[in-house]
């Protein structure tokens, strides 16, 4: 159940009027009466806590059977929501780092245990004092097991002039004789983003594409991803790109503006895409590519189902959550739902907030994404606005879908 927290009186009123009906669509009468007792709530978290805009699907057999959007795209042009809004889907865009990295391994170009030095040789040089660097594997850090620390920059980014990320691999070696490795490797779990871009430098050794075009040509083309994209938006998309916005209670918010470059870290974090192209990518996951795919085509060509479930299997524990017992595949957060194993990610970066969670055997997920955050404690709690709705619609509405007419 989403509750209110505060309300931003210069905003929700203007939120409030601009809250849509759903999109009509075939479900379960019990399934469709919960996504709107969801949705309303939704909206009217969003217009209390002052969230500028927001969007929020619900994906059966790889359709959005319900797509609700909310606020402003951008404030100062008037820009409200729509079905064509491009949010930045920041570390969500590690899934799709590790479906390449599965891709390579069915191609035979390498092996998950492969020691990551093999790969990336630079890693010698890290501090390990549980052993050699030749003992921390591919499938360690998929796992985010491998012990490197979680924060990609520990050093500057407090001056406006600073780089957002790190902008080229050279700014990285630089500091791996100051990274050490933290806890044994593959003994527990800690999120780590430095790790995820050292796999993005594995895919572009072996492949001689940088990752961008790499995932352009090897998963967006073949779901018919078009609107997806990395860092810069297309000349010709700008008109949907969203802004992001930070807000302290009692104030208007200050706009970050829609574009910022994540640098050599986009394996980690450099994804942008409308949610309509999310969709698809869920699909995907679930194993309900969308109709326009052509005839002949199979979703293998990403990859099979097989290494999809390779992926979705418990490799490190975490914690519980409000959907169940969460622990770590490859890549993939993995829920026990009352014996329903629910797969998903998050995304934070500067104010953009994303979550997708799907089951894949209902074929049933959700996708959300938002473009405010509060600062220093003060303004909206979107992260808790977020797993507030992810748990709402998979504890609440995905068992109704399940149990309806499908």
């Amino acid at each position: 159940m989403l509750t209110h927290r505060r309300s931003i009186p210069t905003l929700a009123v203007t939120f409030a009027a601009l809250a849509p009906a759903a999109v009509s669509a075939q479900l379960p009468g019990p399934a469709a009466a919960a996504w709107e007792e969801v949705a309303g709530g939704w909206h009217a978290v969003l217009a209390d806590e002052g969230i500028v805009g927001a969007s929020l699907a619900l994906v059966v057999d790889g359709k959005a059977e319900r797509h609700e959007v909310h606020g402003f795209a951008d404030l100062g042009e008037r820009r409200p929501v729509d079905d064509r809004t491009i949010y930045h889907w920041a570390s969500i865009t590690k899934t799709l780092t590790a479906i390449s990295i599965m891709q390579l391994r069915d191609r035979g170009l390498l092996s998950l245990d492969d020691p990551i030095v093999d790969h990336v040789p630079e890693l010698r040089d890290v501090y390990n004092p549980f052993g050699r660097m030749e003992d921390v594997t591919i499938r360690q850090i998929m796992s985010h097991s491998a012990g490197f620390r979680a924060g990609t920059w520990p050093w500057g980014g407090d001056e406006e002039w600073h780089p957002h990320e790190p902008t080229e691999w050279s700014q990285l070696v630089a500091m791996i004789p100051y990274t050490r490795i933290h806890f044994p490797p593959g003994s527990r779990f800690s999120y780590s983003n430095p790790g995820i871009i050292f796999l993005g430098r594995v895919i572009e050794k072996l492949t001689g594409d940088v990752f961008e075009t790499y995932v352009d040509k090897n998963v967006f083309r073949p779901l018919g991803m078009r609107n997806a994209y990395f860092d810069g938006t297309p000349r010709h998309l700008l008109a949907h790109r969203s802004n992001h916005y930070f807000v302290e209670e009692g104030t208007s918010p200050r706009a970050g503006g829609p574009d910022f470059d994540t640098g050599i870290t986009v394996s980690n974090g450099g994804l942008n895409a409308p949610v309509t192209d999310m969709v698809r990518y869920l699909g995907f996951l679930m194993g309900s590519p969308p109709d326009d795919i052509p005839d002949g085509w199979s979703a293998d060509a990403v990859l099979s189902r097989a290494s999809l479930e390779e992926m979705w299997r418990t490799v490190v524990p975490i914690q519980d959550t409000g959907i169940g017992r969460e622990t770590m595949g490859l890549s993939f957060f993995l829920y026990d739902n009352g014996g329903t194993r629910i797969v998903g990610h998050t995304g934070t970066q500067r104010a953009f907030y994303s979550f997708m969670a799907f089951d894949p055997v209902a074929r049933v997920g959700a996708v959300g994404a938002f473009n405010t955050a509060g600062t220093s404690g003060s303004g909206p709690d979107t992260h808790a606005i977020r797993i507030g709705t992810r748990d709402a619609v998979v504890n609440q509405v995905f068992p109704l879908v399940r149990g309806g007419a499908r």
